[in-house]
């Protein structure tokens, strides 16, 4: 029984395989230049944002008052506002040398503005956060921001003097934007492939229509044309050597 072409789950799997490229989702193979230490921060900002989400997910059952009262509480804590300074700090890395890099190269620039959108998305989330602490600082930093507020007119929506409201704003839908922002940033990397250094040279993605016309060539035992997916995949190097491959 043949799959209709109008099941949900046909266009659902055309879909994806139009956004991202064969084998580009989970890649093995990378280009050489990107065992260079610039293109590290970018994965420590998804790590350090797995942290985040994970440990605001164990704050959030525990209660706002909780990790005053309990020494596991404030362990989690700490640890959810250390996992934000290391993700700042690495995205902030990431984004100034994506910047000195010119990262929208190679109709790159949706992705360059997706990570300045994250990182913009990021400052807010973060902000509300130190507003819900339920301290003497919380109290301190809401009652210096609400006058620059409603200056330039957002504090009759945005009360930052309300801490329910702050605190909904910091655990539901802040998050909720950067983490759909995120997915899509990853997705786009993934689709046009890491930004090169600028004085390397830019090998085409491998694509849909590359695979399509791959497949649809016929077999003459001719010599095979080089096609940009097989340079592109001539020109990368494995992430790890096989086991029991010489050195």
């Amino acid at each position: 029984m043949s799959a209709s072409s109008s099941s949900w789950t046909v266009a659902l799997r055309d879909r994806l395989s139009r956004t991202v490229p064969p084998g580009q989702v989970l890649p093995d193979r990378q280009p050489a230049y990107v065992s260079s230490w610039i293109y590290v921060f970018g994965v420590v900002t998804l790590a350090a944002f797995v942290v985040v989400i994970g440990t605001g997910c164990i704050l959030a059952i525990g209660g706002a008052v909780w990790w005053h009262t309990s020494s596991f509480g404030h362990f989690v804590n700490s640890l959810h506002l250390w996992s934000v300074e290391i993700f700042f700090a690495a995205m902030v890395i990431h984004l100034w040398g994506k910047f000195w890099m010119a990262a929208w190269r190679g109709h790159r620039a949706l992705t360059w503005m997706t990570g300045v959108v994250a990182f913009v998305s990021s400052i807010g989330t973060a902000f509300t956060g130190y507003l819900t602490q339920s301290n003497f600082d919380s109290q301190w930093i809401s009652g210096q921001a609400k006058d620059g507020l409603n200056a330039v007119g957002i504090g009759a929506f945005f009360n930052v003097l309300n801490p329910s409201q702050m605190l909904l704003w910091h655990v539901v839908l802040l998050p909720l934007a950067v983490g759909v922002i995120v997915v899509l940033h990853v997705v786009l990397v993934r689709r046009h492939g890491v930004v090169p250094p600028i004085d390397a040279v830019d090998l085409p993605v491998r694509t849909v229509s590359d695979t399509t016309e791959a497949e649809s060539r016929p077999a003459d035992g001719a010599a095979t044309r080089a096609t940009p997916s097989k340079v592109a995949r001539e020109a990368t190097t494995p992430l790890s050597k096989p086991t029991g491959a010489p050195s």
